[in-house]
């Protein structure tokens, strides 16, 4: 369920819309929330959706911050990230069939579909959160806040342990806050 609490959730989209304005998408029908979940997360779903958690918005120390995770998530709509994901899901899908016929062992055969469709799947999610990251950060700074808000929530998720249950999850889907800042940082350099 959504936090109880419209102030919150008004405040949440208004800085998301801004941010999603001044992105390519500017049209899309946006929708944003404020999840009541201790999990530090944020998500997008297809159509613009796009949610926060409570225990992520706990560790925002201001609108810059926010500006930059919903500038993250507005950037995997932009990008279509999520459909892209289906649409290989689907031809993983299709593509194991054949292979299940052809080999007629059917648990070697989704052992090794299971495995190479792991490798596939994670290794998209790497480079869709690495383009989120460079792109939600050139969306906060278009709609004019500092663009070193979503490297300092990194920092602040970075410094959390990998044993804390709140961050365990975005730990097991998202690359490891050092690898994207180091990205950042390559991709960042000067320019601001």
């Amino acid at each position: 369920p959504l936090v109880k609490d419209p102030g919150l959730q008004v405040y949440v989209n208004r800085v998301g819309r801004w941010v999603a304005s001044n992105s390519e998408r500017p049209n899309l029908r946006w929708t944003f929330g404020v999840i009541d979940s201790d999990d530090v997360n944020a998500f997008a779903a297809p159509g613009g959706y796009i949610f926060i958690t409570r225990g992520l918005y706990s560790l925002l120390r201001d609108e810059a911050e926010l500006a930059g995770v919903l500038g993250h998530e507005v950037a995997h709509v932009v990008k279509k990230h999520h459909l892209r994901l289906l649409q290989k899901s689907q031809a993983i899908d299709a593509g194991s069939k054949v292979l299940k016929k052809q080999m007629g062992d059917e648990k070697f055969a989704k052992k090794l579909i299971g495995s190479g469709a792991e490798i596939l799947a994670r290794g998209l999610d790497k480079d869709a959160e690495f383009e989120a990251d460079r792109m939600g950060v050139v969306l906060a700074a278009r709609s004019g806040y500092d663009p070193f808000g979503l490297p300092a929530v990194l920092q602040e998720i970075s410094a959390a342990s990998a044993d804390n249950s709140a961050v365990a999850l975005l730990f097991k889907t998202h690359p490891h806050p050092d690898e994207r800042l180091s990205r950042l940082g390559t991709a960042m350099g000067s320019r601001f």
